[in-house]
């Protein structure tokens, strides 16, 4: 049953705007305070960014709900079958999210603490269609694609290019575009000519780093491992 926390929550996304029942039941159905520390639990239905520790956040819920909405206003035997690319798996919730709704989700975090607690708590979840890699989110996840749909959880100045390669003909990439101060929702669609590109509501997030932080944080690593790295088959 739905705590009273977590139906205000679902309420609230409804009332700003979020549309699709899909997104909705999903949201409905992701247990956000096992994302988050206990201290903060009394929080977690609150629709708002909440840190998640290593200078990272869970994303406000609303974010969360939107950017799925964008990534995938498809017919939903459509949505099922896609393969989607996250960059920035932070703490899962958003993976969590996207799992319940396609086919396959390919997650990519650079920092290794969030990387491993992530994988504990989606397998904890019982989510078995999600893959996870610990790498540099610049450079994407080569031997996966080409995704349906690319969501990119931290704020970069400009889309980047080897992620719009990687973007299946008719997929979508949902990303904050921007500097430190302003981004805004920006969705990118490849076409047979190129790319188009919308832009949406102004956000706040973190931005996006390049490089790789080890599994022991002493300080920034630039590259990974190669075991940190292994073939996609092996990592779920």
């Amino acid at each position: 049953a739905m705590t009273a926390p977590a139906r205000r929550l679902i309420a609230r996304l409804r009332a700003r705007g979020i549309r699709n029942e899909a997104v909705l039941t999903a949201m409905r159905s992701t247990p956000r305070h096992r994302f988050i520390d206990r201290a903060l639990a009394a929080h977690a239905y609150d629709d708002t960014a909440l840190p998640i520790g290593e200078n990272q956040t869970i994303s406000q819920p609303f974010v969360v709900a939107l950017m799925t909405e964008m990534l995938l206003n498809d017919a939903p035997q459509k949505i099922a079958a896609k393969k989607i690319l996250e960059v920035g798996t932070g703490c899962g919730y958003q993976c969590a999210v996207l799992a319940q709704l396609v086919g396959r989700v390919f997650t990519i975090e650079r920092i290794g603490k969030l990387y491993e607690q992530a994988k504990l708590r989606l397998r904890d979840l019982a989510m078995t269609n999600i893959y996870f890699r610990h790498a540099d989110g610049f450079d994407g996840w080569a031997s996966a694609q080409p995704f349906d749909g690319i969501l990119i959880t931290a704020a970069a100045n400009h889309a980047p290019p080897k992620l719009l390669d990687q973007l299946a003909l008719g997929g979508k990439m949902v990303a904050p575009i921007g500097g430190r101060e302003l981004q805004r929702l920006c969705v990118i669609t490849r076409t047979p000519h190129g790319y188009t590109e919308k832009l949406h509501d102004a956000v706040r997030f973190v931005p996006m780093l390049d490089g790789c932080r080890p599994f022991a944080d002493n300080g920034h690593a630039k590259g990974c491992a190669k075991r940190y790295v292994k073939g996609w088959a092996d990592e779920n």
